[in-house]
C-alpha cells in the first residue's frame, strides 16, 4: 500500500471554515468514486504562531491506480475546487510498513 502525504496551505483570504466544510462535505464524499483510494483524511495542524495549515494522508492501492483515478472527472473537479482555496506545499510518498495500528 502506498501512502501520500500532502502539506497544505490555504490561499490568502480563504477562511478555514470554508475549506474544512468543503473537505467534510465534498472531498470525503467523493472518495468512493476513486477506486484506488483506500483511506483519506485531512488533519488541521497547529504549529505555534505559524498560520493554520493542514496535512492530508491518502492511502492508495498503487501509484499507477491513483494516477489513473486522477484523470477521472470526479478527481478533476476536486482539483478545480481545491485550487481555489489552497495549495500543496510539499508531498511525501512512501509505503506503509506492515498493517500499522488502529484502535
Amino acid at each position: 500500500m502506498t501512502v501520500i502525504v500532502h502539506r497544505i496551505r490555504l490561499l490568502d483570504g480563504v477562511a478555514p471554515d470554508r475549506f474544512e466544510t468543503w473537505v467534510r462535505d465534498v472531498d470525503y464524499a467523493t472518495c468512493p468514486e476513486l477506486p484506488s483510494v483506500l483511506s483519506f483524511s485531512v488533519q488541521r495542524v497547529h504549529a505555534g504562531d505559524a498560520p493554520l495549515a493542514y496535512v492530508e494522508i491518502i492511502e492508495v492501492s498503487s501509484l499507477a491506480d491513483f494516477e489513473h483515478d486522477m484523470q477521472s472527472p470526479p478527481f478533476r473537479k476536486l482539483v478545480s475546487d481545491f485550487d481555489q482555496m489552497a495549495e500543496v506545499v510539499s508531498e511525501t510518498v512512501g509505503d506503509r510498513i506492515g498493517d500499522g495500528y488502529r484502535a
